[in-house]
């Protein structure tokens, strides 16, 4: 790359990715040696961009934090996302990101090309973001979240008081892994240091955090499954303190069809019926999933979910009592 100015804007594009870049990788990327990648990188470093070397095998280049953010370079697709996302921000999980937002986005949107900002406004006008209709948990510290990814990416281990579903406080030392957002609730899936498993932990309910400064090895999820398929078996089959089984009047194979993570689990029976194994914290809740399902069903337990499953069907007999039915 001839062009020394253009060849420091792609040099500093490449050292915004939250990574360590070997001299060598960085000639390669930018068609130079690994000399004029060291003379660029103290040119950087003299315009105020906080460029740090480690050296050894392991060793490379990487921007670090400085008393400024310096300019971001997005490519077209980035962007865009970014864009969109802050579009859409407003109705999310993240609190006071409401506000916060449409001043980021109008920002993006002063600087954006003519042709990318077109792309986006017609987005805008087409795309609704609507509030969400059923009350959830509230809005996550976005504070709080910060420290989580920042320890994900870092692999490093944190300290942090814990609310289990009944009440009890803990205190755990994990290794976070990776952060995961299911509606309005935001999870964490962490490496359990104290009890040498993993677990998924309720970011709501995790208070009083500290990051130690000790990192762990890179770990992989038992069974190579990636965080999203983790979280959503937890939140199915290990989350809630009431077990409900249901008895599908159809082999699995069609349950399968119609049964995702978020139902619960399913075990076959025989050649024409399997249980759906479920868990919440609310019967009410309990009631609502099962009767989503389009399949008949028989319950086995708990007893005391009859009686929600019995005023959901009262509901919808009242609701068409002037609609003749077969």
């Amino acid at each position: 790359m001839r062009d020394p100015s253009g060849r420091l804007l792609r040099l500093l594009s490449l050292l915004q990715t939250p990574r360590e870049w070997p001299g060598s990788e960085l000639a390669e990327r930018l068609g130079v040696t690994p000399r004029t990648v060291r003379r660029d990188v103290e040119r950087l470093r003299e315009l105020g961009y906080p460029v740090h070397a480690a050296r050894g095998n392991i060793g490379g280049y990487r921007l670090t934090a400085g008393t400024a953010m310096p300019p971001l370079l997005l490519d077209d697709a980035e962007a865009v996302a970014i864009a969109v996302g802050l579009r859409t921000a407003a109705a999310g999980a993240v609190a006071g990101i409401e506000d916060a937002a449409p001043r980021a986005l109008a920002k993006l949107e002063q600087v954006l090309p003519a042709r990318l900002r077109s792309h986006v406004a017609a987005l805008g006008e087409a795309a609704l973001a609507l509030p969400p209709q059923v009350a959830g948990p509230p809005p996550a510290d976005p504070e709080l979240l910060a420290l989580l990814a920042a320890a994900c990416t870092a692999r490093e281990k944190i300290r942090f008081a814990y609310t289990s579903a009944g009440g009890a406080g803990t205190r755990r030392l994990a290794q976070p892994h990776r952060l995961a957002t299911v509606g309005r609730r935001w999870y964490l899936v962490a490496y359990d240091e104290d009890r040498a498993d993993w677990r998924t932990f309720r970011v709501d309910r995790i208070t009083d955090p500290h990051r130690t400064g000790l990192r762990g090895p890179e770990r992989a999820l038992p069974g190579g499954v990636d965080a999203a398929a983790w979280v959503m078996d937890t939140l199915a089959s290990g989350s809630g303190t009431i077990n409900a089984r249901v008895l599908l009047h159809v082999p699995a194979a069609e349950a399968a069809e119609h049964v995702t993570a978020w139902h619960g689990v399913l075990e076959p029976v025989d050649d024409t019926t399997c249980l759906l194994h479920t868990r919440s914290d609310s019967l009410h809740f309990l009631a609502y999933r099962v009767t989503l399902l389009p399949l008949d069903y028989t319950l086995l337990d708990p007893p005391e979910l009859a009686e929600p499953l019995a005023a959901i069907a009262a509901r919808a007999a009242r609701a068409i009592t002037s609609f003749p039915t077969a």
